[in-house]
């Protein structure tokens, strides 16, 4: 599927006007984790979706922090507002009464990180994908998959799942919270702007997100 027009990666940085390096509780002051009431280690076997068959996750050679976890979560969002640490590498779907489910996650290389917010306009299973020209004029390899995109599969950067981010205007910002086949990477900083999740948990995000200007999703720094 072809993307909609989009602006450049400039163009999102330069609109984006948070600043700041985690949640803000009601009082004004970082948002705090106090424990943890759930984890779910046990959610990254094999498994078959639309004919397409992703490989089990040695989850224990992650640390278990990056694993999906239901966390105390003090914030002033609203509950289902997706909160991005890219600090920590963490990403937040707020629950209501002081939880919030905690992902681990891959960030932007250094140069390519940003910070802001968006909505999620549409989500897609299985996406193809379409570097942005940009990726393809520092990559000369990704550049045949600009106009045709690569098909879906295990193989592809996007992974199981994608979640697209529009800015308020109602623009393509190019930005996605996305699958990823690496879960190695999980933790770090690899990616080329967009936030990578292990395609066990962009499944489960999936499923919980409902695409509109609700689906509010905050990028910090």
């Amino acid at each position: 599927m072809r993307l909609r027009n989009a602006l450049t990666v400039f163009g999102f940085v330069a609109t984006m006007a948070l600043t700041g390096c985690s949640t803000t509780s009601e009082s004004g002051k970082p948002g705090t984790e106090t424990a943890t009431a759930k984890i779910f280690s046990d959610s990254y076997g094999k498994v078959t979706d639309a004919g397409y068959a992703l490989p089990a996750i040695p989850i224990e050679k992650l640390n278990k922090k990056f694993h999906r976890q239901i966390v105390s979560y003090q914030t002033k969002e609203k509950a289902g507002t997706i909160v991005v640490d890219t600090r920590e590498r963490f990403l937040y779907y707020v629950l209501p009464n002081g939880r919030a489910i905690r992902y681990g996650i891959g960030v932007g290389k250094q140069g390519f990180a940003w910070q802001g917010e968006a909505y999620i306009a549409w989500k897609q299973a299985w996406p193809t994908w379409h570097p942005p020209k940009e990726m393809a004029a520092r990559k000369p390899e990704v550049a045949k998959y600009v106009e045709d995109g690569m098909e879906p599969g295990v193989r592809n950067p996007l992974g199981a799942r994608a979640l697209y981010l529009f800015n308020d205007k109602g623009q393509d910002t190019l930005f996605r919270l996305h699958g990823t086949p690496e879960w190695a990477s999980i933790g770090t900083a690899a990616s080329s702007g967009c936030i990578r999740l292990m395609n066990q948990d962009i499944m489960d995000l999936y499923d919980r997100v409902r695409p509109g200007k609700a689906a509010r999703v905050v990028v910090l720094q």
